[in-house]
């Protein structure tokens, strides 16, 4: 920078460094943290299971003998403790909060893990969501993780926008379901991602079918699907397609989704290892 700067860059045609570095929002995790990569998992609207995806993700990304954590950043609708059966709270030391363990070794963080009864609402405006989900980041110590996913809230508000700003995401993965708004949700996620310059490693569908108990065949419940369409239109690739499934459901009732196994995900899964 000159010793004569102005600081009015709109006025000068010098190339100094300050002018060409461009503004960052991103944040910097705890000094006890290492993180290697990290997964978004998005949609444009609610109720399509980014939750239930990033858990299945999460389990079976962490079977494959990677360290694994989750990013609860649903603030206002946290569910991720209750399909892994966590009941323990968060806890800190000098250092920074620590994430609480599943029985299977995956270390997770959400809003539910601090608050006293995780029946309470979180009745907080958005910069105060999106500031929680900067603190999950830079205050927890994620000790040695291979690959973070982080559960997001629908729609394109305050915490995606915080997400993709705030921490070095590598890619996001959408989730969508079969319903004719198959289209719209998945426009909002890629025209977000793409003016935020985050890749796309592909769509999965939730609710796709349901097997027929008698003869196995596949019952499209919402009418056919038009996911491979929308992608053809996006340039994406499908990732997967997950069932209706009252076995998958039970799991999560129960707190025992890691005793769920299947390999609905292979695509996803094996796309993420390639990163």
């Amino acid at each position: 920078m000159s010793n004569e700067c102005s600081n009015d860059c709109s006025s000068c045609s010098s190339a100094c460094d300050s002018r060409n570095t461009p503004n960052s929002f991103l944040v910097e995790p705890n000094p006890k943290s290492s993180i290697k990569k990290i997964i978004g998992v998005v949609s444009g609207k609610g109720g399509v299971g980014k939750s239930l995806v990033t858990e299945l993700l999460a389990t079976g990304y962490n079977r494959r003998g990677h360290k694994t954590a989750i990013l609860d950043a649903d603030i206002t609708g946290p569910s991720i403790p209750k399909a892994f059966g966590i009941t323990s709270k968060a806890v800190g030391n000098e250092d920074g909060i620590l994430p609480v363990s599943t029985r299977t070794g995956i270390d997770i963080m959400s809003i539910n893990l601090l608050l006293d009864n995780t029946g309470d609402p979180v009745i907080w405006r958005g910069p105060v969501i999106a500031g929680a989900v900067k603190q999950f980041y830079t205050d927890v110590i994620w000790s040695d993780v291979d690959t973070m996913f982080v559960d997001m809230p629908p729609g394109t508000g305050d915490v995606p926008l915080t997400v993709f700003q705030s921490l070095p995401v590598n890619a996001i993965i959408i989730v969508t379901s079969p319903q004719e708004l198959v289209s719209m949700i998945v426009s909002k996620a890629v025209i977000m991602a793409k003016m935020m310059n985050i890749p796309i490693l592909g769509i999965i569908e939730n609710m796709s079918y349901v097997l027929c108990p008698d003869c196995g065949g596949r019952i499209n419940l919402f009418g056919e699907s038009h996911l491979y369409d929308v992608a053809l239109e996006h340039g994406l690739s499908v990732l997967g397609n997950i069932p209706v499934d009252p076995k998958l459901a039970a799991a999560v009732d129960k707190g025992d989704i890691e005793s769920f196994e299947q390999d609905w995900l292979k695509p996803a899964l094996d796309m993420i290892e390639a990163i």
